[in-house]
C-alpha cells in the first residue's frame, strides 16, 4: 500500500494546478481541470456510482453502502489546486529516505538548505522518507496529499468489499487556496450527512475550530503638487497610508500572535503621492472579537477621513468565512470518532485552532458540517515544503478507520 501510495503522490503533484488571486473566471485557471478530469476518470475507474465533474469543475463521486446498517452518509473532500504564492509547475519532487536528522540539500547548485535548526519539527520524523522539493518550487502536499489519502482509501475499500460500510461521498473541489473553493459546491447535490476535508498540517492535527475572516481594502485619495510649491497643499497619499497603517496595534500583527490571538495582517501595499490603497485581512477565532477588530477599522477610517477631510479614505470591507465551531459542536461525534480513530491507530491527536481557514469552514455554513483532519505535510506554499511519506499513509488508514468505526456504531435497518 505505501508504494501505491507514494505512486499516487508524485503522479498529482506532477499536474501544475496553480490558481490566480488576480482571475475573475472559475476555476481561476484551465490547468486546475487537468488533474480533476484524471480524477473523475480514476473514480470511474473505481467503479463508483454519480461521477460527475460539473460546469464549475467540481468533481463528485459515491462509494453506495454494501451494509444493512444505517450508517450515516461521510463524505471526504480535498481541494486541487496549489498556492499562488510559488510555481507549482515541473514539480521535481525528491525522496529522503531513513531521514537521519541532518540538513536537507534541497538545491546544491543554489545553497538552498532545509536544516532542523530552522525546522526543528524535522526531528520528529527521524528515520522516516521524507519528500521534499528541489529548492525551486514549492511541493503541492498541500492539499494533493488530502487527494491521495482519499483516493488510496477509496481504491482499498473497492478492492476489499468485504469491509463493511455505509454510502461515502467524495468531492474535489478547485480554487481554495484563493479563497473562493465552494464558492458554486451543491451541497444537496453532494448528499452527505457531514463530511471531512483533508486538509491539515502535521500527523495528529484534528481541528473544528478556524478563524472568522475579513478582506479589508482602504483606498486613499491623496494630492499631488510640486514638491517646491507643496506646503500646505500637498496630501501624500502614500504616507496617509502609512499613516492609517500605524493606527492599528502593533502586537497585533501575525508574527505576534499566536493559538487563539487573532490579527490584522498587511497583505499589499501600492501606490502614488495621488492614490494608493492598503489591503489587510481581518483574523479572529472570537466572534465579538472579530467584530471588534472590523469596528476598529471602520473608526480609523473616520478619523482619518476628519484629518484629511471627506472622502480621503475608503473602506471597502467583506467577511470571508466563519468559524466553523459554532456550526459543528452540534453535531459533536464528527470530532470524536475521528478523534477515537486516531487513538485507536495509535496516534495522538492534537486537537488544535486552525490560524486559518478551509473549504470546511464554509462548507459547515451552508449545511455540511465538516472538520479538518491533518493531511501529513510541512512548510505549505514554498520551497521548504515537505511531507512523510509516512503521515499520508497513516492519514489514510484514518479514513479507514473512521469508516470502519461508523459503521460498527451504527444500528441495523
Amino acid at each position: 500500500m505505501k508504494n501505491e501510495i507514494l505512486n499516487r503522490f508524485l503522479q498529482y503533484v506532477a499536474i501544475d494546478t496553480q490558481s490566480d488571486d488576480n482571475s475573475t473566471t472559475f476555476p481561476s485557471t484551465a490547468k486546475q481541470s487537468d488533474l480533476l478530469k484524471l480524477l473523475r476518470g480514476q473514480l470511474e475507474a473505481f467503479g463508483l456510482t454519480d461521477v460527475s465533474m460539473d460546469a464549475n469543475g467540481y468533481v463528485m463521486g459515491t462509494l453506495p453502502s454494501n451494509t444493512n446498517k444505517n450508517v450515516p452518509v461521510i463524505g471526504f473532500v480535498s481541494h486541487v489546486d496549489t498556492s499562488p504564492d510559488m510555481s507549482g509547475a515541473n514539480i521535481k519532487p525528491r525522496l529522503v529516505a531513513d531521514y537521519d536528522g541532518q540538513d536537507i540539500i534541497l538545491s546544491q547548485e543554489k545553497n538552498i538548505v532545509m536544516s532542523p535548526v530552522d525546522f526543528p519539527e524535522l526531528k520528529d520524523y527521524l528515520g522516516q522518507t521524507l519528500i521534499v522539493t528541489d529548492g525551486t518550487t514549492l511541493l503541492g502536499a498541500d492539499d494533493k496529499a488530502g487527494i491521495t489519502e482519499i483516493m488510496a482509501a477509496i481504491e482499498y475499500l473497492v478492492q476489499h468489499p468485504e469491509i463493511e460500510h455505509g454510502t461515502l461521498k467524495v468531492g474535489f473541489t478547485p480554487d481554495e487556496e484563493v479563497g473562493r473553493g465552494v464558492d458554486f459546491f451543491d451541497v444537496k447535490k453532494f448528499g452527505a450527512d457531514f463530511a471531512y476535508t483533508m486538509d491539515g498540517g502535521a500527523i495528529g492535527e484534528l481541528e473544528y475550530e478556524n478563524f472568522n475572516a475579513a478582506g479589508a481594502k482602504v483606498i486613499i485619495q491623496g494630492r499631488n503638487i510640486h514638491p517646491g510649491y507643496a506646503k500646505n497643499k500637498m496630501k501624500n497619499a502614500i504616507l496617509m497610508a502609512t499613516e492609517f497603517n500605524a493606527l492599528l496595534p502593533v502586537n497585533e500583527r501575525p508574527e505576534f500572535t499566536q493559538d487563539y490571538e487573532g490579527f490584522f495582517h498587511l497583505i499589499k501595499m501600492e501606490g502614488t503621492v495621488e492614490n494608493s490603497f492598503v489591503q489587510y485581512i481581518i483574523r479572529d477565532h472570537d466572534r465579538p472579537k472579530f467584530d471588534l477588530k472590523k469596528q476598529l477599522f471602520i473608526d480609523c477610517v473616520a478619523f482619518m477621513n476628519k484629518r484629511y477631510g471627506e472622502g480621503s479614505f475608503t473602506l471597502e470591507m467583506k467577511d470571508q468565512y466563519h468559524n466553523m465551531r459554532e456550526m459543528v459542536e452540534p453535531v459533536y461525534h464528527v470530532v470524536q470518532t475521528a478523534h477515537d480513530a486516531m487513538t485507536e491507530l495509535g496516534i495522538e491527536p492534537k486537537v488544535v485552532p486552525i490560524r486559518g481557514g478551509t473549504d470546511g469552514a464554509r462548507l459547515s455554513y451552508m449545511g455540511l458540517p465538516c472538520p479538518n483532519i491533518f493531511a501529513g505535510g510541512h512548510n505549505f506554499h514554498g520551497k521548504m515544503e515537505y511531507v512523510p511519506l509516512e503521515s499520508i499513509v497513516k492519514a489514510t488508514e484514518v479514513i479507514l478507520k473512521i469508516v470502519e468505526l461508523y459503521t460498527l456504531r451504527s444500528p441495523a435497518l
